[in-house]
């Protein structure tokens, strides 16, 4: 007897809401309809930022109903992300993907925006891109976006890959036209750096820059494939880039060893734990490669 290929594909997805569903909570900190969370460990859920509008007397409901008092442990309103701290640790930690996403695969985007227990949405992956400015002074290094229906309610759920594995968190909050998947390798990190930190540091260096071609060169220089650099035309006084060193005429190429082609290369290096360090800042000067160490301002 031949195999039924969509009662098994409907199974298989069916499965993975409910894998997924494990570690899907109802948030419960705003005035109109509760949202969404996933258990980022025992004692904490990551959450879309713009879902929490009270920082004390949250509700958390888990899979199993169980009903837990939270209170704000750190949000970023730049990346949409907040963490929740359980007053019990009795959450089921969510799963994530071993494998990445890819354009085209089938996915599941799922909400627990009621007690009566999960909802969701089925679509495809339609493009991965990033850097991208979230228009709120921040930028993801990465997104994920789909074609999934974001309901009521659905922002802070997961976005999950057919064997019930997560992709990333779910989030309506930028004001793109639709929901935004935050990658989970993303959005972890930012969630260990709230849980610890409660915030996350932005640094800057008081530049104007543009962007410009390098010379073959200054290519064979830097040993990987790199074809442009920020040409600093400008520092602002007192500014950072100023006091370590760095001239109007540098072609900024890196950070630390990772390479920086644009301004949003820039904006993304100069985030999180470099901030208020000292930190080689790669350059072009006179056309030899020269590595200058600035600590980094924080915004």
């Amino acid at each position: 007897m031949s195999k039924n290929l969509f009662v098994e594909l409907s199974e298989s997805m069916a499965d993975a809401a409910e894998r997924a569903g494990k570690s899907t909570v109802l948030v419960d900190a705003r005035r109109k309809f509760p949202a969404s969370g996933i258990a980022f460990a025992k004692d904490l859920i990551l959450t879309a930022d713009h879902v929490v509008e009270r920082e004390e007397d949250i509700k958390v409901i888990l899979a199993d109903g169980t009903e837990v008092t939270a209170r704000v442990a750190g949000r970023d309103p730049g990346t949409d992300l907040a963490v929740l701290k359980l007053d019990s640790a009795s959450a089921t930690p969510a799963e994530l993907s071993k494998t990445a996403a890819r354009v085209g695969q089938l996915v599941l985007a799922i909400g627990r925006p009621s007690t009566k227990g999960i909802e969701s949405s089925f679509g495809t992956i339609n493009s991965i891109g990033g850097p991208v400015r979230t228009g709120r002074g921040s930028m993801l290094e990465s997104y994920i976006k789909t074609d999934v229906v974001s309901y009521p309610g659905f922002s802070g759920g997961p976005l999950v890959n057919g064997d019930g594995t997560i992709f990333g968190i779910n989030t309506s909050g930028f004001g793109h036209g639709g929901a935004l998947t935050i990658p989970a390798d993303v959005a972890w990190k930012i969630a260990e750096t709230l849980a610890k930190h409660g915030k996350i540091k932005r640094g800057y260096l008081g530049i104007r820059s543009q962007v410009v071609e390098l010379p073959a060169d200054a290519k064979s220089a830097l040993k990987r494939e790199q074809d442009t650099g920020l040409l600093l035309v400008g520092l602002e006084a007192d500014s950072p880039a100023g006091k370590g060193g760095l001239m109007v005429g540098d072609i900024l190429v890196g950070v630390a060893g990772e390479p920086v082609a644009h301004q949003d290369d820039l904006f993304v290096r100069l985030s999180g734990d470099v901030v208020g360090k000292s930190t080689p800042i790669d350059i072009l000067r006179g056309g030899k490669l020269e590595a200058v160490n600035v600590e980094i301002g924080e915004r």
